[in-house]
């Protein structure tokens, strides 16, 4: 089905959480970059961030007050070792979390991996009125978030629905709350 509407690029950040990646060598940042562009998104943003609460905190607080972000995307510390906190870091900043974003993650890295997909807590929320996704940290599960969800839900042509329709509505509640 061809949409009349026209595409909308958005601003984009990319946070690759490591302890070991430098830019040179994040496979899964350059991924989601290369991404991003060749859909016609901005990059507004690409860092890497060490495997740590306050660190990932920081980070996310600073890039979601950029008027240049719309999103945020991290890949990496959403498995089950102890130095994977990017779900502890983040989930606590959620104003809304989008619970279905990890369902359809699931979904489609099941027909992928089979059942190893337990091993990740790929999430999703809103942070301030941004988005924030949250990807493991392989190539291959950057791709498969980007191709089968993040590609789609941030096209403004997609139908019936997407977040960037809803995205001039996702901080109403900081608004009510200044008047």
């Amino acid at each position: 089905m061809t949409s009349p509407r026209q595409f909308m690029p958005v601003g984009i950040a990319v946070i690759t959480i490591s302890d070991t990646r430098s830019i040179n060598d994040d496979k899964s940042g350059a991924t989601l970059a290369e991404r991003i562009t060749a859909a016609g998104h901005r990059l507004a943003e690409r860092l890497i961030v060490k495997d740590e609460v306050r660190q990932i905190r920081s980070a996310i607080r600073k890039l979601v007050k950029r008027k240049d972000v719309d999103a945020v995307i991290t890949t990496g510390g959403t498995g089950l070792t102890g130095r994977d906190v990017t779900i502890e870091a983040v989930r606590s900043l959620f104003n809304k979390e989008i619970e279905g974003f990890g369902a359809v993650f699931h979904m489609i890295s099941f027909q992928k991996i089979g059942t190893s997909t337990m091993q990740s807590r790929a999430t999703a929320g809103v942070v301030s009125g941004k988005y924030v996704f949250c990807l493991p940290g392989s190539p291959g599960a950057c791709r498969d978030g980007w191709d089968e969800i993040l590609v789609h839900q941030l096209d403004y042509r997609h139908h019936p629905c997407n977040f960037i329709e809803i995205m001039p509505r996702l901080d109403e509640h900081l608004r009510r709350k200044k008047s």
